[in-house]
């Protein structure tokens, strides 16, 4: 999800801080206390975001390789549809975030 001029959520960073191909962990403060997300620039300059901790034994989902629409958990290779939240190996689901790019480079998170 990539949405330009977008002023809700919380602003995170500026998307020159995540390389492209990479992700990065932050901390956004929910209703229900604080979340840790993830989030994702893509190489086609795309962002995406979902959970930061992999529910299978709480590997860093930033740290972890992504494709178009993919993330690979770097401790056991499992798998997340960065789009849905749902496992392509068999895990429990990551909550997907809504994230968004402001005109300024400002990337905003807003928990789920």
């Amino acid at each position: 999800m990539d949405t330009r001029t977008a002023t809700s959520g919380v602003r995170v960073a500026a998307l020159a801080e995540i390389p492209p191909g990479e992700g990065r962990a932050y901390v956004v403060p929910s209703g229900a206390g604080e979340v840790q997300v993830a989030v994702f620039h893509h190489r086609d300059g795309r962002v995406s975001a979902v959970d930061a901790v992999c529910p299978h034994s709480g590997g860093p989902l930033a740290d972890g390789q992504i494709d178009s629409c993919v993330v690979v958990c770097p401790l056991h290779l499992n798998t997340w549809d960065l789009r849905t939240g749902e496992s392509t190996s068999g895990q429990a689901r990551v909550r997907v975030h809504g994230v968004s790019v402001d005109d300024d480079g400002g990337v905003r998170v807003t928990p789920a």
